[in-house]
């Protein structure tokens, strides 16, 4: 049996009609760029995450960019970031010209609430939480942070759709919070695709603006914008996953229940959870010791893995202006040699589950 570390088409084939109905309808509806399907999508997404707001725009990254782009954030700033991440959360700081100061993750693979406070200085105007592999950081003990030291809060929900913490949505709680709707996510378009929400008119409005080459009437300019909207055909196709969005959850879910059951290997440590939270496990991450061997291990018995993520970016090339250097941050260089991804995708059968299951205990 071969199993890709994803597979995505098996979500379209699901719902094939629906999805096919809709590509015609926009292609015959003669708009393509910031119409109906766009508008209904941005009313329809705010109500699901519990906000005033959504905003679409062409990424994730695009949405990190604009976020603190609108909220004035920019050269000489500070801004809290966990040191986990992907490279994207810390490219939406430093485009903008601020300098994210990092912070390591805790044993939930989320940054360290804990060690917040001691990082923030007199240039600190906002704190980045991420939320990984689809389980939330501690909102409400971050915004009890920002709070008290008047701090805006900016949300990556790029991989935690639809998860909670205490019952209420991630992408809520923040000043702004920034979505990847990215084929890979729980809901995914098929293409880039991204959006902001938050309870700000203000923040909105100025996202509206910014997104289309920084005009509210077209050829007049306020100010020098981005070309980044979510297209009316990814916006359609958005709309339609919206529909089955729980039912894709709790499909998310039972991968992810069977794994944390039926693993049993001392040599593998499964990922850990949190009480209180709804995880969605975007990606289902484990630990081990020999992480290349165990890799190789599974691609010999042709299951494919991913590495989320091989290289921080505090050690990217990108960021070597930072200066940083190994050690600096050895919780999450730790993690970076020694996590593996298994193949967690919707569809996934149940003969491929105990595969997967069967090869790893025998490991």
């Amino acid at each position: 049996m071969k199993i890709l570390s994803n597979v995505l088409d098996r979500e379209y084939l699901k719902h094939k009609e629906d999805y096919d109905r809709k590509a015609i309808e926009v292609l015959q509806s003669g708009w393509y760029i910031l119409g109906n399907e766009v508008e209904s999508f941005e009313k329809e997404y705010a109500l699901y995450t519990g906000t005033e707001y959504c905003v679409g725009v062409a990424s994730g990254l695009d949405a990190l960019v604009l976020a603190f782009r609108a909220l004035g954030i920019g050269e000489g700033d500070h801004v809290i970031a966990p040191a986990n991440t992907y490279i994207a959360s810390i490219m939406g700081v430093t485009i903008n010209g601020a300098t994210p100061v990092l912070v390591e993750p805790d044993e939930y693979y989320n940054i360290d609430v804990a060690k917040i406070e001691d990082a923030i200085d007199e240039d600190t105007k906002a704190i980045l939480a991420v939320h990984l592999y689809g389980q939330p950081a501690d909102m409400e003990r971050i915004m009890q942070i920002a709070e008290k030291h008047h701090l805006k809060v900016v949300e990556d929900c790029a991989q935690a759709h639809g998860a909670m913490q205490n019952g209420k949505k991630v992408g809520s709680f923040g000043d702004i919070a920034c979505w990847s709707f990215y084929p890979s996510k729980n809901i995914g378009a098929f293409g880039d695709a991204g959006a902001i929400t938050t309870n700000s008119a203000g923040l909105a409005e100025s996202i509206r603006v910014l997104r289309n080459y920084g005009s509210e009437k077209k050829y007049y300019n306020q100010v020098i914008g981005y070309n980044s909207r979510l297209d009316e055909m990814q916006a359609g196709f958005l709309r339609i996953k919206m529909r089955y969005i729980d039912e894709i959850i709790e499909e998310k879910n039972r991968i992810a229940n069977y794994f944390l059951e039926h693993i049993q290997n001392d040599k593998i440590m499964l990922p850990k959870t949190v009480e209180g939270l709804r995880h969605v496990w975007h990606q289902f991450v484990v630990y081990t010791e020999k992480r290349d061997e165990l890799a190789d291990y599974l691609a010999a018995n042709d299951i494919g893995t991913s590495i989320h993520y091989p290289i921080p970016p505090h050690l990217a090339e990108a960021y070597k202006e930072l200066g940083h250097r190994e050690g600096d941050f050895p919780i999450t260089e730790r993690y970076a040699k020694h996590i593996l991804s298994l193949p967690s995708y919707n569809g996934m059968t149940h003969e491929e589950m105990t595969y997967i299951t069967d090869v790893l205990n025998e490991y």
